[in-house]
């Protein structure tokens, strides 16, 4: 099998050099058929007779017309007579020698040559010279004298005694007719010459031509079923038909002789080939297969886009990863990587120069390096890789202090600290007491975060914290808590009492046995650095208030029962204590010789004692160790007791 023909080739013979000269205006009319424009070159004139037979008898006289497609002529007219340029420069000439006519315009090139016979014989057969495929012929049997008789024939066969071609066709069949001649004394049998039509083209076999030749994958095609009606025959309506292999291709036989495809792709490559059709006469021809290359290009600049945008993905959501190559016709294959795993994550393929693979519910494992790869037959390219990182959202956090008591002591520093164990950094944490923010940390690099708390009676209750990073905060479960030590409002002791107290005792002193029992007790822990004095306060039980109201039965010695301790005193250098003081009554002194306490509310009576501290003053920092550690002594006030004597 040979190969087949491209678009636009043509198999012409090479001429031998000798021949250049004789085929000079032959290659002309070759190239160009009737009425086809080309740069430079004009359309074939051609010639129109008159009357219109190629045969005719010696003596007759014919009228030549030379014409081209924009006829009438204009200008000088070229008349050639067997190649012989004659002298003659009209539209019309008369001619009356046998031999081949030619004529040329100054808007068309060389015609085809017309042969004229002017015969000698007594009997010829007549036919018109414009014969076109198709067309209805009336052949005339025509002698010098009178004739009858007369007979045709087709190579050597009678047909007919009228004869009539329809829609003659281009062949080499041949014809003359026979007919009895009257002579001087009888009727003589004579016989034509042999005659063969020359029948023209209706329409030259039509080219395909695409447009453009080699097309790109994705581009559309032109494709042009050519051919052209001579101008003598330019009112024939022809239709065309186009075909790829064996299917035809759109609508069939459409009045346009060009069919344009939208896009053309590899697969597209195959063979086309077209149809031309005359109405009237119903003459069709068909183009030579022509194969169609379509040419690739390979996939370039391939580039990975994901969707939401580096740093605003967040747990739980959707993640788009958008494959895209900046050239690359044809079918693409898409896949999708991630680094450090050798399964590809999907597949598409599909004629487009993007696609796109969607992971749905993004969690914390599918962080990492992405990138993707595009294919068309040329081998795969790679894109970049892309870091996909993830905004988690913080867990609920927990809560917890130090240290981890289920009591502390107002005073006592408590460290609370708050933890969420997963979430993108930074995280604010917010500390709460009873919903009431106690402040905020902030943990640039993740992990927890500490807040202390200097402690009052009054922080007995719950406690929390709460996680933020921007995706919405979450709460820790609530921790109870319990405060020992005084109320707040018992704390804020008064001095004013000071000095009545002290007199009140001094009056006492002189009417009554005064059993005053004090004890102090060193303070086991020594200043801290700050200066402050640490202590380890007690919960003490207020005395019970219930008098004796049997005389008879003597008193019961009350229990010294502590009141107070002395905590915190703050910045103060006085350190406050206690004293509860009762008086016996002098009724019914003669019934019992002790007292019973007096049904009232005891007095109470404050006393200051003088704190020291090393940097108080230069002298004090001279003084001997053993007597700094005196000074520096806290001191407990112990319950005094006083009860009158019996007179």
């Amino acid at each position: 099998m040979g190969n087949k023909p491209s678009f636009g080739e043509t198999d012409l013979p090479c001429p031998q050099p000798h021949q250049f000269p004789m085929l000079l205006w032959l290659l002309l009319l070759l190239i160009l058929p009737p009425g086809r424009d080309q740069s430079g070159v004009t359309p074939k004139a051609f010639l129109l007779l008159n009357p219109p037979w190629s045969t005719n008898f010696h003596k007759d006289e014919v009228t030549l017309t030379c014409r081209d497609s924009l006829s009438p002529a204009q200008g000088d007219i070229y008349w050639y007579y067997n190649e012989n340029l004659l002298n003659k420069k009209s539209e019309e000439i008369q001619i009356h020698k046998t031999g081949y006519y030619k004529c040329k315009t100054q808007r068309s090139s060389l015609s085809d040559p017309v042969h004229v016979d002017f015969s000698f014989d007594k009997l010829i057969l007549q036919a018109p010279h414009s014969v076109f495929e198709g067309d209805e012929v009336v052949l005339r049997c025509q002698a010098r004298e009178e004739a009858k008789e007369k007979r045709f024939y087709r190579n050597e066969i009678q047909i007919q005694s009228n004869f009539t071609l329809q829609s003659v066709s281009m062949n080499n069949d041949k014809y003359h007719c026979t007919a009895l001649v009257r002579g001087f004394w009888t009727w003589n049998k004579e016989i034509s010459k042999h005659l063969m039509i020359q029948v023209q083209e209706l329409f030259s076999p039509p080219m395909l031509i695409a447009s453009p030749s080699s097309p790109t994958e994705g581009s559309p095609v032109t494709l042009k079923c050519e051919t052209w009606l001579p101008p003598q025959r330019s009112h024939i309506q022809l239709q065309f038909c186009f075909f790829r292999e064996d299917k035809a291709l759109g609508k069939c036989w459409s009045s346009s002789p060009e069919l344009k495809l939208p896009t053309v792709w590899s697969e597209d490559a195959e063979s086309y080939w077209c149809q031309a059709e005359s109405v009237t006469p119903p003459i069709r021809k068909r183009s030579l297969r022509s194969q169609l290359y379509v040419q690739r290009i390979p996939v370039s600049d391939v580039t990975l886009e994901i969707q939401p945008p580096e740093g605003q993905l967040t747990e739980g959501e959707n993640l788009l990863l958008i494959c895209s190559v900046a050239k690359g016709t044809g079918t693409v294959t898409f896949s999708w990587h991630r680094e450090g795993t050798v399964r590809s994550l999907g597949r598409k393929t599909q004629r487009s120069l993007s696609a796109v693979l969607q992971i749905l519910t993004v969690k914390e494992s599918d962080a990492g390096r992405y990138y993707c790869a595009a294919d068309n037959i040329h081998g795969p390219i790679l894109s970049k890789l892309i870091r996909v990182t993830l905004r988690i959202p913080v867990s609920h956090p927990l809560f917890t202090f130090s240290p981890a008591v289920p009591q502390a002591v107002a005073g006592d520093v408590l460290e609370l600290r708050c933890e969420a164990q997963r979430g993108s950094p930074p995280i604010l944490y917010w500390f709460y007491y009873k919903n009431v923010t106690l402040g905020s940390r902030e943990a640039p690099f993740g992990g927890g975060a500490s807040f202390n708390l200097t402690l009052m009676a009054d922080h007995s209750g719950n406690f929390s914290c709460g996680a933020d990073n921007g995706l919405g905060i979450q709460h820790s479960e609530m921790v109870i808590l319990s405060i020992i030590g005084p109320p707040s409002n018992k704390t804020t002791l008064i001095t004013e009492g000071v000095t009545a107290g002290l007199l009140s005792i001094l009056g006492l002193a002189v009417t009554a046995a005064l059993v005053c029992h004090f004890r102090t007790q060193r303070n086991s822990e020594r200043l801290s650095t700050t200066g402050t004095p640490s202590y380890s306060p007690r919960e003490f039980k207020e005395p019970s208030r219930t008098s004796n109201t049997n005389p008879q039965e003597p008193l019961d010695p009350v229990e010294p029962q502590p009141v107070y301790n002395n905590v915190n005193p703050g910045d103060s250098d006085l350190v406050y204590s206690e004293i509860w003081s009762t008086q016996h009554t002098n009724e019914n002194s003669a019934n019992s010789p002790r007292k019973h306490w007096e049904d009232k509310e005891p007095t109470v009576i404050y006393s200051d004692l003088k704190k020291a501290y090393p940097d108080d003053s230069t002298e004090q920092a001279s003084i001997v160790d053993s007597d700094l550690e005196d000074a520096v002594e806290n001191y407990e006030n112990v319950p005094c007791i006083l009860s009158a004597l019996d007179r």
